[in-house]
């Protein structure tokens, strides 16, 4: 219970550290959009201050009156209102009549070169292309009205500057630039703990085997000389089924680290001697049901003290889950190339949240023990056949059903 609170509490460390991440990145693009917006505002003036400059520049020279009629004369900087007009080298700007006719244009990357920004200037090509992007900007906001008189009107359309929609984008490349250094920093980091992990498994294992070494080496003895005081054989003989298991331990500790030796084997010979030592010792309230089909039966490439290990510790775990009682089924079958064994319960069953989760070293929901078990079946599934391993269904209450895939080796009945 202590390694799954400590767990729980990693797991909870981890949302709260994606949860900032991602209020500091929406804090980041609500700021950027900001700052667009406000840049937007500043050229819709400048486009304002061009089109009075143009409006004018198109009314000097005609002759002005005032409320009576009479004529007035009225000054304008020519030379000032075309440096407003010739100032604009970054928005994309584009004149145009009442009837539609480009009259200027401004600042756009035309297909083929020209030397004035006249319309006689332009060639069909590029013509082609201002009206293109006309059509466009005609369903913008982007547009400003200049009445020059009664009698004329004119239209002023522009687009965004390159200043604009680089900024406009920033953000997000940003954003993903971010997201694939976290990324890279998160799997480096996994990659990390995933070797130091593996070293850890891979020293416990050899260790354990080696301790467990001498006292069975001892027993053996022990068992031998037993038998040659004239002790009842069954004690002797009970006694050496146990002796055997733990060899049978150390052996499995002792793979654990490297990849162990595989033997062609049919699936259904598999789980039936997996079984067979621990279907004499579950309890008898638990009833063990396995249903294996000749038509199903397959090769696969197996170590079979390690697939021992899987099926005892899913068996262990179902039985536990029972609380002594129940019914455990066991049934094996395939489908194209892959054998699938499932091992259903009528236990308590697993929340959906923690279908994954009960997998992860340390995660238990036992009074008592390590919460490796399942670790370790998923680790001789998964790295040592190729295999899969996860829970296919589970309801509160209701039991568990454990689902293993392992690949066939050849089409063999």
């Amino acid at each position: 219970m202590y390694l799954r609170n400590i767990y729980d509490k990693r797991r909870i460390w981890k949302i709260a550290l994606i949860v900032v991440s991602v209020l500091l990145v929406v804090g980041f693009i609500y700021i950027s959009n900001r700052l667009v917006k406000d840049l937007a505002v500043q050229e819709r003036e400048r486009m304002e201050i061009w089109a009075n400059a143009t409006k004018e520049l198109a009314t000097t020279g005609n002759e002005q009156t005032d409320e009576n009629g009479n004529p007035i004369m009225v000054q304008t900087d020519v030379e000032f209102l075309l440096s407003i007009i010739e100032g604009n080298h970054s928005i994309p700007v584009m004149l145009v009549d009442a009837e539609g006719n480009i009259m200027l244009h401004r600042n756009f990357r035309l297909p083929e070169p020209v030397d004035s920004t006249m319309l006689y200037d332009i060639s069909p090509t590029n013509l082609a292309y201002l009206q293109k992007k006309l059509a466009k900007m005609e369903k913008s906001t982007n547009k400003i009205e200049i009445v020059i008189d009664d009698e004329t009107t004119q239209y002023l359309y522009y687009d965004d500057s390159i200043t604009l929609h680089r900024l406009a984008l920033f953000p997000y490349i940003q954003l993903a630039v971010m997201l694939i250094f976290l990324g890279i920093a998160y799997f480096a980091l996994i990659s990390v703990k995933r070797a130091e992990q593996n070293r850890v498994w891979v020293g416990l294992s050899k260790e354990t085997a080696h301790q467990l070494g001498t006292p069975i080496s001892s027993l053996m003895a022990w068992t031998q000389m037993l038998g040659s005081m004239g002790v009842d054989k069954d004690v002797v003989t009970d006694m050496d089924k146990d002796v055997h298991r733990l060899s049978v331990i150390a052996d499995r500790f002792s793979k654990i680290g490297s990849m162990p030796d595989k033997e062609l084997t049919f699936i259904n010979e598999a789980v039936r001697e997996s079984l067979e030592y621990m279907s004499t010792r579950i309890p008898n309230r638990v009833k063990l049901t396995i249903n294996t089909n000749d038509e199903d039966n397959c090769g696969i490439m197996l170590c079979q003290s390690l697939f021992e290990w899987v099926m005892e510790n899913l068996t262990k775990n179902a039985v536990d889950a029972m609380g002594g009682e129940g019914k455990l089924d066991i049934s094996v079958s395939r489908v194209d190339n892959t054998a699938h064994i499932l091992v259903k319960d009528t236990g308590k069953g697993i929340a959906r949240k923690n279908f994954k989760n009960v997998f992860n070293p340390g995660f238990t929901t036992k009074k008592r023990g390590w919460g490796l078990g399942l670790t370790l079946v998923k680790r001789i599934i998964e790295e040592y056949h190729g295999g899969r391993i996860y829970v296919k269904d589970s309801e509160l209450g209701r039991g568990t059903t454990f689902a293993i895939e392992l690949p066939v080796i050849n089409n063999e009945k």
